[in-house]
């Protein structure tokens, strides 16, 4: 059974960017290593998530209730894993998650404002997701603190990953609920005892290079 790792964040903080560069470095390394990225868009079972983000439901991430949300996206990790990952897993030595069960402890609990309630929706997710639907539980999980002002921008450069058109989704489209789930997953990855990666110094994002090696640091030593 191979490790998994995962790459987290808000909105446009560089996980797909550092997960090609992680798995590319691992790769030319001779780690048996594979990537993967949530939501499965390539797949039936993130037709939920795709009407969710397309404001079927809502035009306002708000207008979902975080259970209800948290069920479409969790669908689609358990039906990619009993499809495909849980033997990709099983073959290989690293497996780089580009989001995982921990981006709804980010998006979905930024939604829930008391701090009690917020922590029992976040037991929730962890029973409902690495218990009840016995996905497999990270090894290392790795936050890329990219605080929102910054993410922002970068968010303007690239397109919707659901339909690959510039319109954003209920997500990115709202710059209130972005600070709030930056400010959601600051608390989570400290709660959860996530690595933390700072992604700017000062007024600077720090380049590709820079964060990548500070990553890898953190993959070696779990090697």
């Amino acid at each position: 059974m191979g490790k998994l790792i995962v790459i987290e964040g808000v909105d446009s903080s560089g996980k797909a960017t550092q997960t090609k560069k992680l798995f590319e470095r691992l790769k030319n390394e001779g780690i048996n290593v594979s990537a993967i990225e949530f939501p499965n868009y390539k797949s039936k079972s993130s037709e939920l998530v795709k009407m969710y983000l397309n404001g079927e439901f809502g035009h306002n991430a708000n207008d979902t209730d975080p259970y209800m949300a948290s069920v479409f996206f969790a669908a689609d990790r358990a039906a990619s894993f009993k499809k495909e990952y849980n033997k990709l897993l099983s073959e290989c030595d690293i497996l780089i998650a580009d989001r995982y069960t921990t981006s709804n402890m980010i998006h979905q609990a930024s939604k829930i404002k008391e701090t009690d309630k917020k922590n029992e929706f976040l037991d929730w997710v962890s029973d409902f997701e690495y218990s009840k639907l016995s996905l497999p539980k990270p090894d290392i999980t790795i936050f890329l603190d990219m605080p929102v002002k910054f993410a922002v921008k970068l968010m303007a450069e690239r397109n919707n990953k659901i339909n690959n058109s510039t319109i954003k989704d209920i997500h990115e489209s709202d710059e209130n609920y972005l600070n709030e789930s930056y400010n959601n997953a600051c608390f989570v990855a400290e709660r959860n005892n996530w690595t933390h990666i700072m992604c700017v110094d000062g007024e600077r994002i720090k380049s590709i290079d820079e964060i990548n090696d500070e990553i890898y640091s953190y993959v070696r030593n779990i090697l």
